[in-house]
């Protein structure tokens, strides 16, 4: 629209131009003449005439004045206009370095807080622990008709542990307690599977039953034992796995955990190693349990056999003393 505007004043500067040089070009002897318009229904308004050359060369420069201010008018607008502009892309851009420094600032802050690391993702043993609190005595006794009654409880935990495998960021204690705890717990769903039983020898080669999905593949006892807990090279795993057998380490009333795993194991170890009904030491003689032969190359890691056991033992035994393994019984541990 003020484009349109400065047009217009522009046209009419050049038109007063023009009236104003044919004014200047009429000769001064021009007489002084008045017109009269013809009445049609009313009298017409008189239309007057400068006398003067001069009077109508005054008037045109009026004009062109007027017109030349005008346009000065529009310019000055247009100077303004663009002046606005201008202030308005200045303040723009100063908005713009604005946030992009406020940007920066909020970046800084957060790279220099300290990184958290994530706590690695493991699995509760809490809904075992109970179990076994409720249906272990202290001394081992497993009450399985209790744990019958229960089984949809059990159930659930090995259906946590199968939605929660140890992975690369889990500790090494942590894994420890996971395939230990899942050790016992599936051991004591074989037997319920299968109640009544005497005797886990009484289930069809129990240990290679794979009835267990955990994360994505079928596990049975014997794996879980023999491919993972034994290449792991702590010979205490051996007291803290259980196969339901009056022979076995006892069943201990509360579940392995990571932070406790050390002295946990420690503990079975020497409880078994001084339990009398597992094992009669003397410094000269010794009668012990079976597992000590089966798993023989497991306890020779740091010297003889006789050498782990004297690690745990409240007597001392000589390493000349006589050595022979006690029977097995493979009754339950009810």
């Amino acid at each position: 629209m003020k484009l349109f505007n400065l047009i217009l004043f522009v046209f009419v500067l050049a038109s007063c131009s023009s009236k104003k040089q044919t004014v200047e070009n009429t000769p001064k002897t021009t007489p002084d003449v008045t017109v009269v318009a013809k009445p049609i229904a009313k009298e017409a308004p008189k239309v007057v005439v400068p006398k003067t050359p001069e009077v109508a060369i005054a008037a045109g420069n009026n004009v062109a004045i007027g017109a030349e201010n005008v346009v000065k008018a529009g310019s000055n607008e247009i100077s303004k206009t663009v002046a606005e502009i201008k202030d308005g892309k200045e303040e723009l851009v100063e908005h713009v370095k604005e946030d992009a420094m406020k940007a920066k600032e909020a970046l800084k802050k957060k790279t220099e807080q300290p990184v958290i690391p994530e706590t690695p993702k493991t699995v509760s043993h809490k809904i075992f622990n109970t179990l076994l609190q409720k249906y272990v005595t202290p001394n081992g006794n497993v009450n399985y008709i209790g744990f019958k009654q229960n089984h949809s409880k059990l159930r659930s935990y090995i259906t946590l542990l199968g939605k929660n495998v140890p992975d690369d960021s889990w500790s090494r204690n942590e894994t420890l307690a996971y395939w230990i705890n899942a050790y016992n717990a599936l051991t004591i769903d074989l037997i319920l599977r299968k109640w009544p039983v005497k005797s886990i020898k009484d289930i069809d080669k129990p240990w290679d039953q794979r009835f267990w999905k955990l994360g994505t593949k079928w596990y049975n006892l014997g794996e879980i034992e023999h491919s993972i807990l034994r290449k792991m090279d702590d010979p205490r795993i051996h007291f803290a796995i259980v196969c339901a057998s009056y022979s076995c380490p006892k069943l201990q009333n509360k579940t392995f955990e990571a932070k406790t795993m050390n002295a946990q194991l420690a503990d079975a170890t020497k409880t078994f190693v001084n339990d009398s009904k597992r094992n009669t030491i003397s410094s000269d003689s010794v009668e012990i349990s079976k597992i000590f032969q089966w798993f023989a190359k497991d306890f020779k890691q740091n010297g003889s056999v006789i050498d782990f056991i004297n690690a745990y033992s409240d007597v001392k035994i000589t390493s000349n003393a006589k050595k022979r393994y006690r029977e097995y019984n493979w009754n339950l541990n009810d």
